[in-house]
Formats: C-alpha cells, structure tokens, sequence
C-alpha cells in the first residue's frame, strides 16, 4: 500500500493521471457536443467545468494540476507555428482582397481592445486583471503572448478567451442572422475576428467559405494583435 500511495503520489503518475483525464474529458464533451450542440455543450465550456468539478471534488490544488498538465501548455508553441499553413493555403484569397481584410482586422482588434478596456472600467476592474482582459478576442497562443507583453496574466487571460469562445459563437449566430451580412466573407470576418477559434468552427457550421474567411482572419488578427503589443511594450 505504501509502495502504491508512493508511486501515485509521484509527478510521472500525476502528470499521466491528469493528462489523461483532461483529454478524455475533452473527447467525451466534444463527442456529446457533435451530437447534441447546445451551446453550453461545447468543448470549451463544458470541459473546464467538469474538470473543476473533479479536481474541487477531490482537493487537488490547482497548482498540483497545472504542473501535471503544464507539456499541454508548451503544445501552444507547436500550434500557433502550424498556423502558417492556413495563410499559405489562403495566398490567393489574402492577395485578391487584402484591403477589405485590413480593414477588417484593424477594425475589429480596435472594437475588441475598446470594449474590453469599457468593460473593465465599468465593472471597476484594473491593473494587471484589466491588462489580463484586453486580448480576450484573440486565439489562445496569440493571446497568452500578448498578455504577457502588457503586463497581464497569461492563465487569467486563458479564461476570458475561454469565455469569449463560449459566448461569441452563440451571439455571433444570432447576429449573422439578423443583420443584413448577404456575403459568406462578412460573416465568416464577423465569426472569426471576434470569437477566434470557436467563432471559427461555428462559421464552418455556416458554410466552407465563411469557416474559411473565419479561419484566415483569426490568424492574422493573432499576428496583427502580438505585433502591436511588441510595440506597446518598446513605447512602455
């Protein structure tokens, strides 16, 4: 028994342990979301909330369960590097409208980084947690970056974009609906520029032109948004 509360105790069998069940519960949520899709359902909702569920359930401190899962974070590195191929795949489409695009981009960092900096002077919010919220709309490597350049809290900001992921699709669905969006490319930017990664896989629900504008402006708006904070970091 010793030898067993030894071994389990150790950082290899926690870190396989956790791992294992934060990527089985993520392929169970998203299992059930493909079959069901209630917006509370999606994978970035519902797995969280059922992680925090088992490690409160079980008193593990958080820490504990970020250093057990902390190589899932490196992947980040890898991920925000493969996002190249997009871009590269999309030459054509980037070349033929790159004015619209940049507009788009421009416009919609601006509107994300305004409302957010109104959000938080409204609920009183500031500081580092206010500088933690400013990415909020940006996919996740990029916004962990960007955070820590201003000055925020990369795990804090994981959690806002987690939210905006969560919300943003749902409002973004009821949005493209309602206004009078008549090309696949102004909804796909609408998805795409203010819900990144899941505004992305709701515009690919939409049709493979709007999933594909979603897709491309999600990246460059990452690219755009870590270039800007390079810079408000030499100006700071």
């Amino acid at each position: 028994m010793n030898l067993l509360n030894q071994f389990w105790n150790s950082t290899p069998a926690q870190a396989c342990a956790w791992s294992l069940a934060t990527i089985g519960l993520y392929l169970v949520v998203k299992r059930i979301y493909r079959r069901w899709r209630r917006w509370w359902q999606t994978p970035l909702a519902l797995t969280p909330a059922l992680l925090s569920v088992l490690i409160f359930g079980l008193h593990i401190p958080y820490r504990e369960y970020y250093h057990a899962t902390s190589w899932l974070v490196v992947l980040i590195g890898p991920a925000t590097v493969a996002f190249a191929a997009p871009i590269y795949e999309n030459r054509a489409l980037i070349r033929r409208h790159w004015p619209i695009l940049c507009v788009g981009m421009i416009a919609g960092s601006g509107v994300a980084i305004l409302t957010s900096w109104a959000f938080a002077t409204l609920l009183g919010i500031d500081g580092v947690l206010r500088l933690s919220l400013l990415p909020r709309s940006i996919s996740m490597p990029f916004a962990m970056d960007v955070s820590r350049d201003i000055g925020g809290v990369a795990d804090v900001t994981s959690v806002f974009v987690a939210a905006t992921g969560v919300l943003g699709p749902v409002l973004g669905e009821f949005m493209a609906a309602r206004l009078p969006l008549r090309s696949a490319m102004s909804r796909g930017a609408m998805l795409g520029v203010a819900a990144h990664a899941a505004g992305t896989a709701k515009a690919h629900e939409l049709g493979s032109e709007e999933g594909s504008i979603a897709g491309l402006l999600m990246i460059l708006v990452g690219m755009l948004n870590v270039f800007g904070a390079a810079i408000f970091t030499w100006l700071r």
